[in-house]
C-alpha cells in the first residue's frame, strides 16, 4: 500500500485527512516539519502532504530541507494562503502540487493519484495501462502481445499525452516541446502525427487520443 506522511500541526486536520484517506493509503502523521524529518530519518514514504504554517519548522523550510539533500519525494502543499506569491515560493522550492483549505478529500485523492502515477512513470520509465506498455528505453509500445514500432517524434508525442492522461495540451505547447521553438513545421504536422498514432493504435482499448477543435489534444484512459 502507498505510504503517505501528513505534516500538519492541527490535530483535527490530521484526523480528518486520515479518516478520509486510510482506506486507500497507509497514513502516517507529523505535527511539524522537524517531526517529519525525524520520521523520514527512519522511514520512507511515497508521498508527503504538507501544511505551510507550523511551529518549529514550517512547510517551506521542510521542503527546502528535503530538496537540499536530493530527496525528491512528491509533495502536495496544503494551506489557507492562496496568493500567487505563496504558490510561486512553494513551486520554486520543489513542491509538486498546491491545494487550498478547506480541502475536498475527493479532489485531494485525484491529485494524489495523478502525482503518484507521474512518479512511477518517472522512476520506471515505462507507462503501463492494462496490457499496453510504452517503454522509454526501447522507444516502442506493446499491447495484446504485439510490438508497435514508433518513430522518435511519434514516441515523444504519445509519451507526452499518456504521461498526463486527461490533461489538454495546446497545439503550441506540443509544437514547442517536441518540434522546438525554432521549427519551420506548423500545426498540420501535429495533426499528421496524431493521425498516425490513432491508426497504429486503432484496435487498442487502453486509451484514446481526443482533440478539442481549435485547442489541442489529450489522451483519455479507457477503464
Amino acid at each position: 500500500m502507498v505510504r503517505v506522511l501528513i505534516v500538519e500541526d492541527e490535530a483535527s486536520v490530521r484526523l480528518y485527512l486520515k479518516a478520509r484517506l486510510k482506506d486507500r493509503f497507509e497514513i502516517h502523521e507529523a505535527a511539524d516539519g522537524q517531526a517529519a524529518l525525524d520520521f523520514l530519518d527512519k522511514e520512507a514514504v511515497d508521498l508527503l502532504i504538507v501544511d505551510i504554517s507550523m511551529p518549529r519548522m514550517d512547510g517551506y523550510e521542510f521542503v527546502k530541507s528535503l530538496r537540499d539533500v536530493g530527496d525528491m519525494t512528491p509533495v502536495i502543499m496544503l494551506t489557507a494562503m492562496d496568493t500567487f506569491d505563496h504558490k510561486k515560493k512553494g513551486f520554486a522550492l520543489g513542491i509538486d502540487d498546491y491545494l487550498t483549505k478547506p480541502i475536498d478529500h475527493e479532489e485531494l485523492i485525484w491529485h494524489m493519484e495523478a502525482i503518484l502515477r507521474r512518479a512511477r512513470i518517472s522512476s520506471d520509465k515505462v507507462i503501463e495501462i492494462g496490457d499496453f506498455s510504452l517503454s522509454e528505453e526501447t522507444r516502442c509500445a506493446i499491447y495484446g502481445g504485439k510490438k508497435v514500432e514508433l518513430t522518435e517524434k511519434e514516441f515523444q508525442l504519445l509519451h507526452k499525452l499518456l504521461s498526463y492522461p486527461g490533461q489538454l495540451f495546446t497545439k503550441q505547447n506540443i509544437m514547442d516541446d517536441i518540434w522546438g521553438y525554432d521549427t519551420e513545421s506548423d500545426y498540420n504536422t501535429i495533426k499528421t502525427y496524431i493521425s498516425r498514432l490513432r491508426n497504429k493504435f486503432s484496435d487498442c482499448d487502453a486509451f484514446s487520443i481526443t482533440s478539442l477543435r481549435g485547442l489541442g489534444y489529450k489522451a483519455e484512459i479507457r477503464r
